[in-house]
């Protein structure tokens, strides 16, 4: 295996190279790499024209990564994403021909305004790397990830994730607006030619896959898989919840904690790693009660509440 970068510079680089693009995005940035490094696809909701695709595009240059985008449509088909087999007359065989599925980085752009058949198209790949075509199985590239966006206020002709699909996405974020002061730096940097196109990778693919390895390694207590448990368990018996995070969100909350932590430069998960990741890894696993939207309450704010209940495990004993 190959060395890997010191993590404190790993992630400095990675996210200095993604502010040339997105001014003051660095939380969102710093949770959509700790997806990656956990192994997982992030799911990006927000208002239109706030950078969701600028970016998936800005990661995906930066890890070195192909990058492919695919405009999610009512009329889109499977094997427009998947690939599909050609009938090859010369050879009297049919050949699978490779759809865009086949890259490191896809982006699969307003994923909700396809139909159910296209959106489920993804689902082998991002559970097993791997399309199968016509009883055929074909290995993506490795590291792969699917990056998606969709809006959260345009709801005519879309066709919401289903809560299966939705558990496949290791995390949902917001990138958010900008801050006047942001937004004015970003009218500076942006007036002339987009700086996206002068973007230069500044890793490997190996690199990655050496560092989503050191991050399986860092070490988790006992008290603190037990807080990880709790808080999903919690979400389960929320007495506003219908269907809470299942031992994948505790799998995928282990896992964001750890690549938060590694990016931090510590090699071990603390409470405040867990805390930091919830919110992208939980609210999104919720189903809520009528009761809940009668009374306003969001899926994040029942996170929240059940952050603010967790008994919190003693730090000296979380990384002892």
């Amino acid at each position: 295996m190959t060395h890997t970068a010191p993590t404190p510079a790993f992630a400095r680089s990675i996210l200095d190279n993604v502010a040339q693009v997105l001014v003051g995005k660095e939380d969102v940035t710093r949770l959509a790499l700790a997806g990656i490094l956990a192994g997982g696809h992030v799911l990006l909701e927000d208002a239109p024209g706030t950078g969701k695709t600028m970016l998936a595009r800005a990661l995906a240059v930066s890890l070195g990564l192909d990058f492919r985008r695919v405009q999610f449509t009512p009329d889109l088909l499977p094997g427009d994403v998947t690939g599909v087999s050609v009938y090859r007359p010369d050879t009297h065989e049919f050949r699978f021909v490779p759809g865009p599925i086949f890259t490191g980085v896809l982006l699969a752009d307003e994923i909700n305004r396809a139909t159910p058949k296209t959106q489920s198209a993804l689902l082998e790949a991002m559970a097993e790397g791997q399309v199968t075509e016509s009883g055929v199985t074909h290995p993506l590239p490795a590291p792969f990830v699917v990056i998606a966006t969709q809006n959260p206020v345009e709801h005519e002709g879309t066709y919401r994730l289903p809560e299966a699909q939705l558990d496949r996405f290791l995390l949902k974020l917001s990138v958010g607006y900008p801050t006047p002061e942001e937004e004015v730096r970003m009218l500076g940097r942006l007036q002339g030619e987009h700086p996206i196109g002068a973007l230069r990778a500044v890793t490997t693919p190996a690199a990655l896959l050496d560092a989503q390895e050191a991050v399986r390694r860092v070490f988790v207590s006992e008290p603190v898989r037990a807080y990880v448990a709790g808080l999903s368990a919690a979400t389960r018996t929320h007495p506003l919840v219908t269907l809470g995070g299942g031992p994948r969100a505790s799998l995928g909350l282990q896992g964001t904690a750890q690549a938060l932590a590694w990016l931090a430069g510590r090699s071990f998960v603390t409470p405040d790693d867990v805390q930091r990741a919830a919110p992208g890894v939980l609210a999104h696993r919720l189903s809520l009660r009528i009761e809940a939207r009668l009374q306003g309450q969001s899926a994040e704010g029942i996170v929240g509440e059940v952050l603010r209940a967790q008994p919190v495990p003693v730090e000296d004993t979380a990384h002892a």
